[in-house]
């Protein structure tokens, strides 16, 4: 799906942005905006292969005229000497964070009384831990003297989460984390909210569950007032009209 920003382009000329998880999916349309507004964008992955096609396929979007950019970073979120490296070298390379997405996160379906405590802590390390990992870091680096903005990406898990009980409240309790930051860290110029996407379609979230992934989206459908899927790129202000 490909739409047009109902921004001004190069709106975010001079801006520099972390995307995590920004090779795929949600992550992969928060970037391709930026983009298109201008940003000089850092996405990070897990996946050198899926960072380096998302650079090859998203750098077509820059005109020669933009001042965007875009660059990768392996990292893995869970590790705080890796997230460390990632913002490090960001400012490194552009001398400035104006805004961080943290998208990167994963899961797996499993009942809770199957689920062993590895997955369970695996899940609550990348999506919580991580996300922590990242907004401390880029805080202290740069945004405590001189603001900016962080959005956490989690889910609707306001009715729990059967099936994924670990990522539901892994979610959750990034949900509250985001309130406690945007009251300690208002003073110092920085805004942080958090995104619950319901059910929205990318290759790579279907393939993430393997077998299970069609039946999944499947049985999501009736549950959604517009019965149909979302799309990632559904999460950002954009005009209807296709490129």
């Amino acid at each position: 799906m490909a739409a047009r920003s109902v921004f001004r382009s190069g709106l975010f000329s001079g801006r520099v942005a972390i995307v995590t998880g920004g090779a795929t999916g949600i992550g992969k349309a928060i970037t391709a905006e930026l983009l298109q507004l201008g940003c000089r964008v850092v996405i990070a992955s897990r996946k050198s292969e899926r960072l380096e096609a998302a650079v090859d396929e998203l750098s077509q979007l820059i005109s020669s005229s933009s001042s965007a950019s875009i660059t990768a970073v392996c990292c893995n979120i869970r590790h705080e000497d890796q997230v460390r490296n990632m913002v490090a070298s960001t400012l490194r390379q552009y001398g400035r964070i104006d805004y961080l997405v943290n998208n990167g996160g994963g899961q797996f379906s499993s009942p809770a009384a199957n689920m062993s405590l590895k997955g369970w802590n695996a899940v609550i390390d990348t999506n919580l831990t991580g996300t922590f990992l990242c907004c401390r870091e880029v805080y202290n680096e740069w945004m405590k003297d001189h603001g900016g903005t962080i959005v956490n990406i989690i889910a609707d898990m306001w009715r729990g989460f059967p099936g994924m009980a670990h990522t539901g409240a892994a979610r959750a309790a990034v949900e509250n984390l985001t309130k406690s930051l945007a009251i300690e860290w208002a003073s110092s110029g920085v805004r942080i909210n958090s995104i619950a996407p319901g059910s929205i379609f990318s290759k790579t979230a279907m393939e993430n569950y393997k077998d299970l992934g069609p039946m999944m989206f499947q049985m999501a459908v009736p549950c959604i007032p517009a019965k149909r899927l979302g799309f990632p790129e559904e999460l950002l202000p954009l005009s209807p009209e296709p490129l």
